[in-house]
């Protein structure tokens, strides 16, 4: 539009959190350094604008199937961080695990978690379109943490890759019984170079004891596992859970410099240390119901649950009470009860 012609901006509080007329390749410039966040379409749109603009590249907008890995979309909301979920055996509401193809030339495979050969076979096809279209090849696969969910697939994608499989000492000290190998293992602050991308390991135990994060400290791209989700609250199960490393872990993400959270379940977290707070302090919350409820005469898990917990659905309850026996470890720790 000429300028005098160009109609009036409105950001919508809610949805948005700010607004401007840009241009294709100024807005695309601004996500290859990471400054925003671009779901799928609006990375094609993007792209096909900037390279064809909107009447040569109508035949390219309107099937977007070039911009696919294979059987999935390409889900790269930051770059370097592709997403793909994968079914999975996890708890619900989660249906499906994120697994990540992290980095650049050189890039690692994170939480293959399906056991589905189905599921597997979609997994190497993305990848290899992954290799093929934006010439990212992995080197390796690295796991966040033990459980079946992120590992399922572990096996047979080092077999069809023929890579070594990477892991906290401790995930591999829990995988071996069951058979799975871990080739080499991740310490904490170890730092490593996935082509470009520069990524510190973080270990962050509370949920798992060899629980891992991986940050990719160029644009603040956080590989969170399961120190969070973005469709529930992470289970703290003792004795593997402990409440107080998780609260700990948290605490030192926070000051990480994580900028955007990429989970193992559901969508990727803006914000992430507003988010990694309010983690806390839910957490911190809760744990003060429970403390009231003890100095009321309560003890016992069957007493404490429907006072603590009463806004829980009576289905989760089992998962409920294991929360409530880690904050109770938690309260002994810190002396606040016997």
């Amino acid at each position: 539009w000429p300028p005098h012609r160009v109609p009036q901006l409105e950001v919508l509080p809610g949805e948005l959190a700010a607004g401007e007329w840009i241009e294709p390749a100024a807005a695309l410039a601004r996500w290859q350094t990471a400054e925003v966040i671009a779901a799928p379409p609006i990375l094609h749109l993007l792209t096909v604008l900037a390279e064809d603009g909107p009447q040569a590249g109508l035949p390219r907008l309107r099937d977007p199937a070039e911009a696919d890995l294979g059987p999935y979309r390409r889900i790269e909301f930051r770059p370097g961080v592709i997403l793909v979920p994968v079914a999975t055996a996890t708890l619900p509401p989660a249906t499906h695990t994120n697994c990540y193809l992290l980095g650049g030339e050189a890039a690692v495979l994170v939480d293959p978690g399906s056991t589905l050969p189905t599921e597997q076979e979609r997994l190497l096809a993305a990848l290899a379109a992954a290799r093929d279209r934006l010439g990212r090849r992995v080197q390796a696969i690295w796991l966040t943490h033990h459980h079946p969910d992120h590992v399922g697939g572990a096996e047979a994608a080092r077999q069809a890759l023929g890579v070594p499989l990477l892991a906290h000492p401790a995930t591999a000290e829990r995988l071996a019984p069951l058979g799975l190998r871990v080739d080499d293992t991740l310490a904490h602050e170890q730092r490593l170079r996935l082509g470009d991308m520069p990524v510190r390991v973080l270990h962050t135990p509370g949920h798992a004891r060899g629980h891992l994060c991986f940050l990719d400290e160029r644009h603040g791209s956080l590989l969170c596992g399961d120190m969070v989700s973005a469709l529930s609250t992470i289970v703290i199960d003792p004795p593997e859970g402990h409440m107080g490393d998780y609260l700990r872990s948290l605490e030192s993400l926070i000051q990480s410099g994580a900028q955007t959270l990429f989970p193992s379940h559901g969508p990727v977290l803006a914000d992430a240390a507003t988010t990694l707070r309010r983690y806390v302090e839910h957490r911190r919350w809760r744990e003060g119901r429970i403390l009231e409820a003890w100095r009321s005469g309560l003890r016992e898990p069957a007493e404490l649950l429907p006072q603590v917990y009463e806004e829980v659905p009576r289905l989760v309850w089992p998962l409920a009470e294991r929360q409530l026996v880690a904050h109770l470890e938690h309260l002994r720790e810190q002396g606040e009860i016997r």
